[in-house]
């Protein structure tokens, strides 16, 4: 089916706005882009400012249940840790699809059209196996598509519940047993969506804490096998790193060098707490870093050295991962102005390298490498912003890129084509009441 889009104005390669852009799409492609021309008849027009597809490089969908209700008291991340457990606790595969389907409707609206799961809530109760080994992982696939989004979906190895120990309580619904036995089951997951071209199975070391480096290799050449991303979480906090430095005399970012982790298909999530190897390391190998402001600000975490990295040779991305906001513009601007409030300095980040961010880095990062970009032969993701709301009112051509970067919100795209399908129009889903969606998804779980 082909449909035609006219574009008020698009962010097209090398990074320019264009007015007037004409964009043809056949299926899942764009197939023509047509700068400075008129609208054709029954062309659909999109209004302000229209963007690739934008890309969310972490994301634990079940998270969305914490909003709220993690911002009582005081807490750490440590506390935090056993509410997330207990929400963990009360899913099962019908339950994870309703919630999961809902929280990608929510990213939808947002203007993501491809999302990285990183997937650890494998099991029953107990660590008892489904009937289907794989029924949540089926379940968050059938949600994205659902709610119209392409999904990554990283199978997270998740062995031990800290360096040198076992797994207890809701952790046992993590493990599979040891690293060969993951691979198993998660070979089986890979070979179940083999051909799908909007579904991509990767691999996840959920971090040092939680894979001995012994086994490691059997993720990462899982990942090898099945030409697929591979990511993990790093040094979100202090207390991991000294851990590990404790047992292993290295870094975590140096015991996944050393044990052949990082690279170009790679990406180490957070990355807050790095020494001067570490940053050397993750940008000379190219491995991509995922950084998400809003989690690490929920947490105190910290602000990683998103600069650096980028400057080291890492490309950055952005995730939403804990849910506590789902707004990929707040996480690009947040980049910079978390590096302001700790350099005293304004303007370590271009608005056009935050978006690229978003969109292709991430893309990329996701396994969608022709995704990200308004050219011809790629993936058909179209995300309109209004530059007319209360918060991007006053936006020209010359200061648009800018006024979506640093001031507008998830509520200010109005249209989305995923893939070709329009899912999001005048602000609304093809779902319906999103927010109705999220109240009955969320009911059983908030008791």
């Amino acid at each position: 089916m082909h449909v035609t889009y006219w574009c008020e104005m698009a962010w097209l390669p090398p990074g320019e706005i264009v007015e007037s852009v004409v964009v043809g799409v056949e299926g899942r492609r764009i197939v023509e882009i047509r700068p400075e021309a008129p609208p054709p008849p029954g062309a659909v027009r999109l209004a302000g400012l229209t963007l690739p597809g934008l890309a969310n490089c972490h994301s634990h969908a079940f998270h969305r249940a914490l909003r709220g209700h993690t911002q009582t008291g005081r807490g750490s991340f440590w506390t935090w840790r056993e509410r997330m457990y207990a929400v963990a606790e009360a899913l099962d595969p019908d339950r994870y699809l309703a919630l999961a389907t809902a929280t990608y409707a929510e990213m939808a609206l947002a203007g993501i059209t491809a999302v990285a799961e990183f997937h650890y809530l494998h099991h029953g109760p107990g660590g008892r196996p489904y009937a289907d080994p794989n029924a949540m992982g089926h379940a968050l696939v059938e949600a994205a598509r659902r709610a119209g989004l392409r999904i990554t979906l990283l199978d997270t190895c998740y062995l031990t519940g800290g360096i040198g120990d076992a797994l207890t309580g809701t952790q046992l619904r993590f493990g599979d047993g040891d690293a060969e036995r993951w691979a198993a089951r998660a070979d089986d997951l890979a070979r179940a969506h083999e051909g799908e071209e909007d579904v991509e199975i990767g691999a996840a070391i959920h971090s040092v804490r939680a894979v001995p480096p012994e086994q490691m290799h059997v993720v990462v050449d899982f990942a090898h096998r099945h030409t697929g991303p591979l990511h993990a979480h790093v040094s979100e906090q202090r207390a991991e790193n000294e851990a590990c430095v404790e047992v292993y005399s290295a870094t975590p970012v140096q015991v996944l060098h050393e044990h052949g982790a990082l690279g170009p298909r790679s990406t180490a999530v957070h990355a807050t707490h790095l020494s001067d190897v570490d940053v050397a390391l993750l940008g000379g190998s190219t491995t991509h870093v995922c950084m998400c402001p809003t989690t690490e600000r929920d947490l105190a975490d910290g602000v990683g050295p998103a600069r650096r990295l980028l400057d080291a040779g890492s490309p950055v991305t952005l995730g939403t991962d804990s849910q506590a906001v789902i707004d990929l513009f707040e996480e690009a601007r947040a980049v910079e102005m978390d590096e302001r409030l700790v350099t005293g300095e304004r303007g370590h980040w271009p608005a056009a390298q935050l978006l690229h961010a978003a969109t292709a880095a991430g893309q990329a990062s996701l396994g969608f490498p022709d995704a990200g970009c308004l050219v011809p032969g790629a993936w058909a993701d179209l995300v309109s912003v209004r530059i007319d709301s209360v918060r991007t009112a006053g936006a020209t051509k010359a200061s648009a890129v800018e006024s979506v970067v640093f001031a507008a919100t998830a509520a200010d795209v109005h249209s989305v084509v995923a893939s070709g399908r329009r899912i999001v129009e005048d602000g609304r889903h093809v779902l319906g009441d999103v927010g109705a969606l999220l109240v009955e998804a969320l009911a059983p779980l908030n008791r």
